[in-house]
């Protein structure tokens, strides 16, 4: 195995850091490939030989010589969103627990990509396996099969007869928010939507509007945003004309925060006339004194699991397809007044 080259005229050997170090290059190795089997402060002296000399493993001859890269590569059609910037937080960490590398490929939307080609590019790369953030749905969702030689997990909530998932309960998140709402006296409660393509949405939408008619009461008319505070501001307004409205469901904290200053820019009160609740709670570390009920959502937490059980393929000690749901916590604030 061969390291950098620490000058133009030379290339750097594991036999140099070996010299240099005054150990074998069994030893050498067995740092480079991060095993416990190595006395902490001869791992010390390795390191520093490694420093002094400029070298670094060949990961490439070392996945030949184990079989594997210790890398996942991990694809994103979007980085904008709150989900997908702390879920690919989630993977780095962990995998930087486990000595793993994260190779990112970013597909561009507007393009219209496939999961086919998606992974297609991915797999050429050096990496072991492949976690795929989606919050659209590829045209080619439902037809998708991962190459045999690679394994594939979506982090979504949508179903897949071929790859193991993972995501938040978005579906759970919507009916802990209704019956919140109904729990506090209001008779009914109105819904900001997200994108509508948004897969993330398309779940909150469906638990607002079931939970809902379990029981008995008749959804109101959607109002459609962008995940943007401009768009909730604007449904704010149009809520606080709404005659019987007195609750609203906000798909994220961004147009919760949008719609409670809608509302009183209308002249209304929150909560005294309009309760708010959001998803995602995002906003605490920028807006001050948030008074925003909210439902968290485990982001990073799932990019965590994604990560674990992607691992877990990888060593052999999980096959199969699974499917998990990780549950919302309410974070209860003082947008929500109870209703006698």
């Amino acid at each position: 195995m061969r390291g950098t080259r620490k000058s133009s005229a030379r290339i750097v050997s594991m036999t140099d850091v070996a010299r240099l170090a005054g150990v074998s290059a069994q030893t050498v190795s067995r740092v480079s490939n991060g095993s416990d089997a190595v006395k902490p402060d001869t791992r010390d002296k390795v390191l520093a030989a490694m420093k002094e000399l400029g070298y670094r493993p060949n990961f490439a001859a070392r996945a030949l010589k184990r079989g594997r890269f210790n890398a996942v590569g991990v694809i994103t059609f979007d980085l904008g969103s709150t989900g997908n910037l702390r879920a690919l937080e989630g993977i780095t960490n962990a995998a930087s627990e486990h000595g793993y590398a994260v190779t990112i490929g970013m597909m561009n939307w507007a393009d219209k990509p496939t999961l086919a080609e998606a992974v297609r590019k991915m797999k050429d790369m050096p990496v072991d396996a492949i976690i795929v953030i989606l919050e659209h749905k590829p045209l080619d969702f439902d037809t998708f099969t991962p190459p045999p030689t690679i394994d594939v997990t979506l982090i979504t909530t949508a179903d897949s007869a071929t790859c193991s998932t993972i995501d938040s309960d978005q579906y759970g998140c919507s009916r802990t928010i209704v019956e919140y709402f109904l729990e506090h006296g209001h008779r009914n409660v109105h819904y900001v939507s997200g994108p509508e393509d948004s897969i993330a949405n398309g779940e909150r939408e469906r638990g607002w509007r079931e939970t809902l008619e379990a029981h008995g009461i008749t959804p109101p008319r959607v109002i459609h945003g962008d995940w943007q505070a401009e768009s909730g501001y604007d449904a704010g307004l149009q809520l606080a004309a709404t005659p019987g409205c007195t609750a609203v469901y906000a798909a994220n904290d961004n147009m919760a925060n949008g719609v409670m200053l809608g509302v009183k820019a209308a002249g209304k009160r929150v909560p005294e006339d309009v309760s708010v609740i959001g998803v995602d709670d995002s906003l605490k570390s920028v807006v001050p004194r948030l008074n925003l009920t909210t439902v968290r959502l485990h982001f990073s937490k799932v990019g965590r699991m994604a990560f674990e059980q992607t691992l877990e393929v990888i060593e052999g000690r999980r096959s199969g397809i699974t499917h998990q749901l990780v549950p919302c916590t309410l974070i209860e604030r003082d947008s929500v007044a109870t209703l006698q």
